[in-house]
C-alpha cells in the first residue's frame, strides 16, 4: 500500500492521475512547494539563523522596520517575513508575531518532516539539529527506515527525520 501510496504522490506532484499520466505534456505541468511556515513572539531571527546553519542555506530576512510596519511590531526590528532555502531542497519560513497578537508555540501542533536519501547526510543534519534539543526518540534504525529519529529542537519545533528506504550511505 505505501508503495502505490508513493507512486500516487509522484504522479500527483508532477500534475497527473494514473489515468491521464501517459498524456501529460510536459509543458502543461504545474508544480507547488510545501512549505513549513513558523511562527515567534521575537526569536524568528535567531531561528533562521539557526536553521540556515543547519540546512546550509541561503537567507532573507525583512524586518517590520523596514517594510514600513514598525508600528505594529512588538520591536521594530522584529521579523516580519524570514525564508531559509537550501540547493538541496529544503525550504522554511518564519515570523514574528504582531505586537498584540496571541501566540501560543503548542504543544505537538506539527511537525517538520526532514526525509532524505543518505544516511550521511541526515546523521550529519540531525547532529546539528540536535543541539539544545529534547531528543524523543534516538536517530536509529526502524522497522519502516533505514534511520529514524524525533526531536524537539531548542525552538521548541518537533522535528521527524528518516531516511527512506534503500538509502545509500
Amino acid at each position: 500500500m505505501l508503495t502505490e501510496i508513493g507512486s500516487c504522490l509522484a504522479l500527483y506532484s508532477q500534475g497527473a492521475t494514473k489515468a491521464n499520466a501517459a498524456s501529460v505534456n510536459q509543458e502543461q505541468i504545474m508544480t507547488f512547494t510545501v512549505t513549513t511556515h513558523l511562527n515567534f513572539n521575537g526569536q524568528a531571527r535567531a531561528a533562521l539563523d539557526f536553521y540556515v546553519r543547519v540546512f546550509d542555506g541561503e537567507q532573507v530576512l525583512m524586518t517590520y522596520e523596514a517594510m514600513g510596519q514598525a508600528e505594529v511590531a512588538a520591536a521594530p526590528d522584529n521579523i516580519i517575513w524570514g525564508q531559509v532555502i537550501s540547493k538541496e531542497g529544503f525550504r522554511i519560513m518564519a515570523f514574528d508575531v504582531r505586537a498584540g497578537q496571541e501566540y501560543n508555540a503548542g504543544k505537538n501542533a506539527f511537525y517538520v518532516s526532514l526525509s532524505g536519501s543518505s544516511l550521511e547526510d541526515n546523521r550529519a543534519r540531525w547532529s546539528r539539529l540536535a543541539e539544545g534539543a529534547t531528543i524523543l526518540q534516538d536517530l536509529a534504525p526502524t522497522q519502516w527506515s533505514p534511520l529514524f529519529g524525533m526531536l524537539i529542537d531548542r525552538f521548541g519545533i518537533t522535528w521527524v527525520v528518516d531516511v527512506a528506504t534503500g538509502a545509500t550511505h
